[in-house]
C-alpha cells in the first residue's frame, strides 16, 4: 500500500506518509524513505526531490508537535509531577534543571535526536515544553531530519529491491534503543527518591 501511494502520489505521497509517520507513527520512516529511494531509482522521481519531500512532510509533523507542547506548557505539569513523580521518575526540581540545560544545549538533543530511531518522533515534545526558540528548533530539527531522510533514501536507492535488508539492521537497532530506554526507566523507578 505504501509503495503504491509513493508510486502514484509521487513527491506529495512521500511528504504525506512522512507527515503521518511523525504525527502518529503506524509506518516507520525506515520503511517509507527506502521505498521512496527505490521509486526514485526507477524514475520519474528524483532522489533529491524525494529527500526534500520526506523532510518537508516530517518537519510539518515535527512543528505541529512542537506547538502543541508549547501550548500545553511545562507549568501545567507541576501538580501532576507532585502526585505521580515516582512513576514519571522526575521531581519538579529535575524538570527545572532540565529546562535550564535545554536553554544551553537543547539544540544538540534536537539535532541528534532526529537521527535516532525510536527517539526521533518524540524530540518535539520537550523542545516545545521547555520553550526552545522556534528558530533554533527549526534549524536543528531540519538538519537532523534532512540527514535521516537522506541516509534512508540513498540506502533504498542503492539496495533497490533488497531494501528489506535495511529493516534487518534498523529493526534490531530500534528494538535495542527501546529496550535500553525501558531498562533505564525501570532502574529510575527503583532508585527514585524525592528531593527534600
Amino acid at each position: 500500500m505504501d509503495r503504491e501511494l509513493i508510486a502514484k502520489g509521487g513527491y506529495w505521497g512521500v511528504a504525506l506518509l512522512m507527515f503521518v509517520e511523525t504525527v502518529f507513527p503506524p509506518i516507520p520512516s525506515e520503511v517509507i524513505m527506502p521505498l521512496a529511494g527505490i521509486e526514485a531509482a526507477r524514475g520519474p522521481m528524483n532522489v533529491w526531490g524525494v529527500i526534500a519531500s520526506g523532510t518537508s512532510g516530517a518537519m510539518l509533523g515535527n512543528t505541529l508537535w512542537f506547538f502543541l507542547a508549547r501550548w500545553l506548557g511545562i507549568e501545567r505539569f507541576h501538580p501532576f509531577v507532585r502526585k505521580w513523580g515516582r512513576w514519571l521518575t522526575v521531581t519538579w526540581r529535575d524538570l527545572k534543571r532540565a529546562d535550564r540545560w535545554f536553554d544551553r544545549k537543547g539544540w544538540l538533543f534536537v539535532l541528534f535526536g532526529r537521527m535516532t530511531p525510536s527517539l526521533r518522533s518524540l524530540v518535539s515534545v520537550p523542545a516545545g515544553l521547555f520553550e526552545m526558540p522556534l528558530k533554533t528548533f527549526l534549524i536543528a530539527s531540519t538538519i537532523g531530519t534532512f540527514g535521516w531522510t537522506t541516509m534512508l533514501a540513498f540506502l533504498g536507492q542503492k539496495m533497490g529491491e533488497n531494501y528489506e535488508a535495511i529493516g534487518e539492521y534498523m529493526g534490531p537497532l530500534s528494538t535495542f534503543i527501546l529496550g535500553a530506554m525501558l531498562g533505564y526507566y525501570v532502574w529510575r523507578v527503583i532508585r527514585w527518591r524525592p528531593h527534600h
